[in-house]
């Protein structure tokens, strides 16, 4: 079941379509930071660096489905909010476009919920409608990691689509009632980590598990400004791009409130306060630790993992499409 993927990342999405009995053979990211990581954990992969504006679609080859998650800095909440205007946003008709030359069996992509702010209501309509004038019947759904065995509150959006063709549209799995907290995935790394070495370079093969080390630096007024601890039997707040704003981790206690946007360390607890490192974020978004993340510096492993889709989430969408296209007796058809 050969499947193609785009702005791939660090591989979140394809080590979950793998999972489900799936094969990335092709694959394109742009950023150089992550060629290293994406190489060395899926060496029969095929990886493309060229900017996918510069890949004519007879360069991609063929295959059942097509993933990706697009840049979603310009739809963020975080973010400037740009949405389409930025020339990342329109990088999803990038996808688009690959998707109509390619007219795979199905696709989905992945973005941010900031594109449900009404201010993008429009665009969002329009790529939705893109979607559909591909040729696809469109399933479209606002997910929460948590909710699919990944101990962290992550909402993301999901688009789905089966070739219309195919005469089915896309069921999304049911939510599991059993969840995940933090105590359940790093628990066992608490005393061990590694501060970054000066201006936050990597220990390298001093960690005794690999990307078990975290930033180390001042915090800001805005990241002072409300409570940034979760405790072990609470799920992780959203792991984020930037290293500077990784949650803190949970042997410290719960940031004390001053005033409105203002919250300072517990007096005498301060020794306690120290971020995730980048193997337990990658944990929380459930990477295996045989996936490792090559880097120099510690904000380019952080932005890797905080940028990816949780491989459990995408093993939990991979293996409905596959069982969907399986009921429906359409992988025969093609095998």
């Amino acid at each position: 079941m050969n499947i193609i993927s785009l702005f791939s990342g660090a591989g979140g999405l394809d080590l979950g379509f793998e999972k489900a009995g799936f094969k990335t053979v092709w694959a394109n990211e742009y950023d150089k930071e992550i060629w290293e990581t994406f190489e060395k954990n899926f060496p029969h992969t095929t990886l493309d660096r060229r900017s996918i504006r510069n890949i004519p679609s007879c360069d991609i080859p063929e295959a059942i489905g097509l993933i990706g998650g697009p840049p979603c800095q310009s739809w963020s909440e975080a973010g400037a909010l740009r949405g389409i205007e930025d020339h990342r946003g329109q990088l999803f008709f990038e996808f688009i476009r690959v998707l109509r030359d390619k007219k795979p069996l199905f696709f989905l992509a992945e973005n941010v919920s900031g594109m449900l702010a009404s201010r993008h209501s429009d665009a969002l309509e329009n790529i939705k409608n893109h979607f559909i004038d591909s040729g696809y019947n469109l399933s479209f759904k606002l997910l929460n990691a948590h909710d699919y065995k990944v101990p962290q509150d992550r909402q993301r959006l999901f688009f789905v689509g089966f070739r219309k063709d195919l005469n089915m549209t896309f069921e999304f799995p049911k939510a599991f009632p059993l969840k995940r907290y933090l105590k359940d995935v790093i628990w066992d790394l608490k005393d061990n980590a590694l501060p970054a070495k000066e201006k936050n370079y990597t220990n390298g093969h001093a960690c005794t598990l690999a990307n078990h080390e975290y930033m180390t630096g001042s915090f800001s007024t805005i990241f002072m400004s409300r409570n940034r601890v979760r405790n072990w039997d609470e799920p992780s707040f959203t792991i984020q791009a930037g290293g500077r704003h990784a949650p803190l981790h949970p042997q410290a206690p719960k940031m004390e409130f001053i005033e409105q946007n203002k919250r300072i360390f517990v007096k005498g607890s301060e020794h306690l306060y120290r971020r995730l490192s980048i193997r337990e974020c990658a944990r929380i978004q459930t990477f295996p630790d045989t996936h490792t993340f090559y880097y120099d510096n510690l904000t380019a492993g952080y932005k890797m993992v905080g940028n990816a889709v949780p491989p459990n989430l995408a093993f939990f969408l991979a293996d409905a499409i596959a069982k969907q296209l399986t009921q429906a007796n359409i992988l025969k058809k093609v095998s």
